[in-house]
């Protein structure tokens, strides 16, 4: 048993230092931060507890991503995961949250295959997980689809650039945007995602340069990952700005915390507490009453 849902007391009491009054952030208000130049803040994240957290600290967009698949399950990619797994991940994280625009990710096959079954999916995520809005991968190959989504009133986030569910046919996870012939297109799918109406785009794994480019020639706000410091906003996964991954991190991972060091520590002195007898103590313990505790030492009839 572990108390983590919401009470009175902590929504009062918001979390740290840096805590910010409740101001629920929705698509019209992040469209309103690109025209006055607001930077945006996005942060990945997958269960409750870490939502919660985030939600609290006042970031813009807590995202769902299919990068769980990662993550939370130990997977090579993010293929794996299915739309039943997502809209799990999406429903607890839903419970958190508050004030962030919740947004979550289209796992790879819930929508490349056929429109209707897209828009179906995109409706499950609202309907059935609470998501205010549905990121999906790709440029022009999209429009038609992202039109159907939003007709269905359902928000659509873009993502282009290095786009993880397209990772066997860029040969891995690289830079991409590099030559004059990918820099048009990236602009072309940009414009093109803006007129079938996104309401913002992710740019991950692009030149600083070209992010700024279409940062400039677009309405919508651009997410940056990875893309540098001249988009409308960043976003990154939470398990790797608090240092909890295994492996090194990307060039643009900015590492803020250690939580896994802590973490270590802590289980290394619980093991060790147990292990010596000092945990738990008599003060970490429940007790019967006095009254049941004499009658316990007194003889039973049966050993009279």
């Amino acid at each position: 048993m572990s108390l983590t849902t919401f009470s009175a007391e902590r929504d009062v009491a918001r979390v740290g230092r840096d805590a910010v009054p409740f101001a629920k952030v929705t698509v019209p208000s992040l469209l309103e931060k690109k025209s006055l130049r607001q930077p945006i803040t996005a942060v990945t994240a997958y269960d409750y507890a870490s939502a919660r957290l985030v939600d609290e600290a006042g970031l813009d967009v807590l995202l769902v991503g299919d990068s769980l698949a990662m993550v939370m399950q130990g997977q090579e990619n993010t293929l794996s995961v299915t739309m039943d797994e997502m809209l799990l991940y999406t429903r607890g994280v839903r419970r958190a949250v508050r004030r962030s625009l919740l947004v979550a990710d289209m796992p790879f096959g819930s929508y490349q295959t056929k429109k209707g079954a897209g828009v179906a999916n995109a409706v499950r995520f609202v309907k059935e997980a609470g998501a205010e809005a549905v990121k999906l991968e790709g440029g022009r190959e999209r429009r038609e689809l992202i039109r159907r989504i939003v007709g269905a009133e359902i928000p659509v986030m873009g993502h282009l650039g290095l786009t993880p569910q397209s990772v066997h046919r860029m040969g891995g996870y690289k830079v991409q945007g590099k030559t004059m012939e990918a820099i048009d297109e990236l602009r072309t799918d940009a414009l093109a995602l803006e007129e079938a109406g996104c309401f913002a785009i992710v740019l991950e794994g692009v030149p600083r340069e070209l992010a700024k480019i279409v940062t400039d020639e677009l309405h919508i706000p651009t997410i940056g990952i990875g893309a540098g410091p001249d988009c409308d906003g960043q976003i990154l996964v939470l398990h790797d700005m608090m240092t909890m991954t295994f492996s090194t991190p990307a060039k643009f991972v900015r590492r803020y915390a250690d939580v896994a060091g802590v973490m270590q520590e802590a289980l290394g002195e619980y093991r060790r507490d147990v292990e010596a007898r000092t945990f738990p103590s008599d003060a970490e313990s429940y007790h019967l009453s006095r009254e049941i505790r004499e009658l316990m030492t007194e003889p039973s009839e049966a050993m009279r």
